[in-house]
């Protein structure tokens, strides 16, 4: 039997194995995984995020990428060097999932956005659109029915304090 790769294209470090594995050649076996099955989101559910919370976040994400474009990319093609790396696939998939949500991550970061070109390039287009496909999508699930909303609201109550 060859390698069986148990992953979650909802997961961000998932998608960056599999991006590797398809990208290098390595033969496997995909066996799709749910690993958030059972955790819902405020999205999924219909209720709105906190404002501060939102601005919280959003604030936190551009000191990070602030700090992903300074300290790492600098003026190098990507995170670790000339070449591309794990490093990229795995801050590219995390990028990936703010952008999913709508969120213009590279809109007004040109040094971030050509980062991505190259990657998305090394990678090849339909690889990097395949990997991403399922977390693309999860903004366009419809929110749950009144029931499952019901019985999920007090947990996701505590998720969002």
């Amino acid at each position: 039997m060859g390698l069986e790769l148990y992953l979650d294209l909802l997961s961000q470090p998932c998608r960056a194995v599999y991006i590797f594995a398809k990208k290098n050649g390595i033969p496997f076996e995909l066996r799709p995984v749910e690993l958030l099955k059972g955790m819902m989101f405020p999205v999924f559910l219909g209720e709105q995020v906190p404002p501060e919370t939102l601005a919280s976040t959003l604030a936190e994400l551009d000191r990070c990428l602030q700090l992903l474009e300074d300290k790492f990319l600098k003026d190098q093609d990507f995170v670790a060097g000339p070449h591309i790396s794990v490093a990229d696939l795995v801050a590219i998939t995390e990028l990936m999932h703010p952008v999913s949500a709508g969120c213009q991550v590279f809109k007004s970061r040109p040094k971030l956005a050509a980062w991505r070109q190259r990657v998305e390039a090394e990678v090849g287009k339909d690889l990097f659109q395949e990997a991403h496909a399922a977390v693309m999508k999860v903004k366009d699930l419809p929110p749950a029915d009144p029931a499952t909303k019901e019985k999920l609201k007090p947990s996701v109550q505590v998720l969002l304090q």
